[in-house]
């Protein structure tokens, strides 16, 4: 069995947004809802800061805290190494919001048009994405990253990954020692982020210098 996992490389990502982007489309989120996002941090001291793109997306935890407080057991870990979360069985409580420690969940109570803001559509096809959205996640639940699953199921790439122009990101095998993911992070000092939540990642970056 597989254990999915992403590297990240710092030193490639411009933060040009193509990920979010790439994410929305293949998800057909609606506004305020990202699955895949970029944050900028600074470090130094003038006159020497440093700006630097931080890709984010769910984790995928091997130790989720996000499952421990689910009252209904909608967040589930599977045995491929992803945290997904059933809307079938999510009541919308939002305690896996709270308890995550990487903001990495989203929740919308209703479904809204892009252009309008209206609950109804405004085009053929927004009528498309609003159809495809509550297939895969439903109004008024809790929603996330997947890793694409049905894309890794038909042996694609993640929609962030494939739409990458600087080629920062890297989807593969955690447990395979010979896979491109696990080589990077051995050989580029792959780090998680925050290992001292205990959450134990499956995403990594690696540093910018």
């Amino acid at each position: 069995m597989v254990r999915w996992g992403m590297v990240i490389d710092l030193k490639r990502c411009t933060g040009c947004h193509s990920c979010s982007v790439a994410c929305k489309v293949e998800h057909h989120t609606p506004p305020g809802v990202f699955w895949a996002k970029v944050v900028r941090i600074e470090s130094g001291k003038y006159p020497t800061v440093i700006r630097q793109a931080v890709p984010l997306l769910c984790m995928h935890c091997r130790e989720p805290e996000c499952e421990k407080v689910c009252p209904t057991g909608a967040t589930k870990k599977q045995p491929d190494g992803r945290v997904t979360v059933d809307s079938d069985e999510c009541v919308g409580c939002r305690y896996c919001a709270v308890a995550c420690p990487y903001g990495a969940r989203c929740f919308a109570p209703d479904w809204k048009d892009y252009f309008t803001g209206d609950k109804k559509p405004s085009s053929p096809y927004a009528e498309y994405s609003k159809k495809k959205w509550l297939e895969e996640s439903d109004k008024g639940v809790v929603s996330k990253c997947d890793f694409c699953e049905e894309r890794v199921e038909q042996g694609k790439q993640p929609a962030c990954v494939n739409a990458c122009p600087c080629e920062a990101r890297t989807f593969g095998d955690l447990d395979d020692p010979e896979s491109e993911v696990s080589q990077l992070i051995k050989k580029r000092r792959g780090m998680q982020l925050h290992p001292e939540y205990g959450t134990d990642a499956s995403v990594y970056y690696l540093p910018a210098r």
